[in-house]
């Protein structure tokens, strides 16, 4: 499967991998900072369904 057809969120894992790696972002830092943005979508997400 070429990466134009796989599914918009592989993408932009993709995408973001390649962001991360080029601007030399250890590990760690990257983790960490995963844990806040999905606890920020989470709560998006929930707000959504509040609605």
């Amino acid at each position: 499967m070429s990466l134009e057809n796989a599914p918009q969120h592989v993408q932009l894992a993709v995408d973001l991998i390649q962001l991360l790696e080029e601007n030399q972002v250890s590990p760690q830092t990257v983790l960490d900072a995963l844990e806040l943005v999905k606890a920020d979508y989470q709560h998006k997400l929930d707000s959504q369904s509040d609605h």
